[in-house]
């Protein structure tokens, strides 16, 4: 299966990408990332084109997304571009919504993904994409730095698309008891 493989690749630069980091490749850093962020895109889209969406893929295709994601906060946090609470806010959200997954498939239920979180995706990685790029630093506003306003924006699509997520599937959660 194609798009497992390309997941598994996404999973494998992960390292690939916090080593670079480690070493401040910052640009090195920033085209694994762009590669594997896109192979988000690549691997959803040929699933659907060759009918090969599987179990396996629902669980790790996201599994990925949030493992890259959450690499780069880490290390953002790291190096002071990142504040600590956008990261808890990113690993909140991303708990809640799966547990609450977990426990609707022990309950036979399916909770699906949504518009929402596919948009809170696209928003973290142009956002990580951002923070990594040469200009981070850049003021567009007095005290207001590319990688100020990326985070404030990462965190606000973050919390919106976990309410959303809970508003839609609240009917379902409630049947779970």
């Amino acid at each position: 299966m194609i798009p497992n493989i390309i997941t598994l690749a996404r999973i494998a630069l992960v390292p690939v990408f916090m080593v670079l980091m480690g070493m401040e490749l910052r640009v090195a850093a920033l085209v694994i990332f762009s590669v594997a962020s896109a192979t988000d895109f690549v691997d959803g889209y040929l699933a659907r084109k060759m009918g090969q969406v599987t179990n396996f893929g629902k669980v790790m295709d996201p599994l990925a997304d949030k493992l890259l994601v959450l690499a780069a906060l880490i290390y953002f946090v790291r190096e002071n571009t990142v504040a600590v609470w956008v990261v808890v806010v990113v690993l909140g959200r991303e708990f809640i919504i799966s547990t609450l997954r977990i426990v609707a498939a022990s309950a036979g239920k399916v909770l699906g993904a949504d518009l929402s979180g596919k948009i809170k995706t696209v928003v973290q990685i142009f956002g990580v994409i951002a923070i990594l790029s040469p200009w981070y630093r850049q003021e567009l506003w007095p005290a207001v730095t590319i990688y100020t306003l990326s985070s404030w924006i990462m965190a606000f699509v973050t919390v919106w698309s976990g309410i959303d997520y809970l508003i839609r599937h609240w009917p379902a959660i409630k049947r779970m008891d």
